[in-house]
């Protein structure tokens, strides 16, 4: 009877302590319940009181970077450490150590090479053509190196395959010369081929030279064709020639040919004659010089040589 009363008593207590445990874990449970509440603060952000600094809301947290606002966060994505988000957002292509304002000029394509802005159609260019233009307008031209007067041995005979004579035409004038202004051009405007016996050039000018054979008389600076004083005289050109350091018209000719040849305008002989290739030469450099297209020796044009 004992041993039974013992054993129902064992039984009492182990089931006293068996529905003892889950009243002792109830406690527990509700101590961590607090604490899983708390979890999803940011680490960053804690608040202190009412006046606490400014905290990261989960969408700021995924947004913004370290040292980034949320702005800063969607335009510098690819921005480098360091920059601001205008630098970000302008210098996506700046290399290191341009400045915003030089990697957009960079980017749009505004700076040039040596700083200098290029563009269609060069200015230097157009302010050459417009002074070119007016110093063929006043008749001036910048004078070259000076050359000294040469005395050429030239051939006593004109060689008339490369400088056919030019027949006479009553009261010729200068074709084109009425478009051409200034003083140094008025002998041109003025000319016309006239025809005269011996007598009246004689009576009418002093000085009468002979080149090749032909007559030409001396007037205001220029040398001009005695058209009639020897009726078969053979001339080149029917027009004025500029009358260089007192030298007659065939050495005033030469040493235009040399001149031209040393700049690489004429590449015929040194003559003495105003013929085609020589006109040619003299009409190219003066076209390339600003002058006025005379296709013949007048005194800008040698001053432009550096002859007068």
């Amino acid at each position: 009877m004992k041993i039974f009363v013992a054993l129902i008593c064992s039984l009492g207590l182990v089931s006293v302590a068996y529905s003892a445990q889950p009243e002792e874990n109830k406690p527990q449970k509700k101590k961590q319940a607090p604490t899983a509440q708390h979890a999803p603060q940011p680490t960053t952000g804690h608040v202190t009181g009412a006046g606490a600094g400014p905290k990261k809301t989960s969408m700021g947290a995924y947004e913004g970077k370290k040292g980034q606002t949320s702005m800063g966060a969607s335009q510098g994505q690819k921005g480098k450490k360091g920059q601001t988000p205008m630098e970000a957002s302008q210098g996506q292509k700046a290399k290191k150590g341009q400045t915003p304002k030089e990697a957009s000029q960079v980017q749009t394509g505004k700076a040039a090479k040596g700083g200098k802005v290029t563009g269609p159609g060069k200015a230097g260019e157009a302010a050459t053509a417009t002074t070119t233009g007016k110093t063929a307008a006043a008749g001036t031209a910048k004078a070259g190196k000076p050359l000294k007067a040469q005395k050429f041995n030239l051939p006593k005979q004109p060689n008339t395959a490369k400088a056919p004579p030019v027949k006479f035409q009553p009261n010729k004038h200068i074709e084109g010369s009425q478009n051409w202004q200034g003083q140094q051009y008025t002998v041109f405007r003025n000319y016309k081929s006239e025809w005269h016996d011996q007598n009246w050039w004689h009576s009418h000018h002093s000085n009468i030279v002979f080149v090749f054979g032909a007559p030409y008389y001396w007037n205001a600076g220029y040398w001009f064709p005695a058209w009639g004083y020897n009726p078969n005289a053979y001339y080149a050109w029917d027009g004025p020639i500029y009358g260089y350091n007192h030298l007659p018209p065939d050495q005033v000719i030469a040493n235009a040919q040399a001149a031209l040849q040393q700049q690489g305008y004429y590449q015929g002989e040194v003559d003495g004659l105003l013929g085609p290739l020589t006109r040619d030469a003299i009409a190219n450099y003066q076209r390339d010089h600003g002058l006025y297209t005379t296709s013949t020796i007048d005194q800008p044009t040698l001053r432009s040589l550096g002859m007068a």
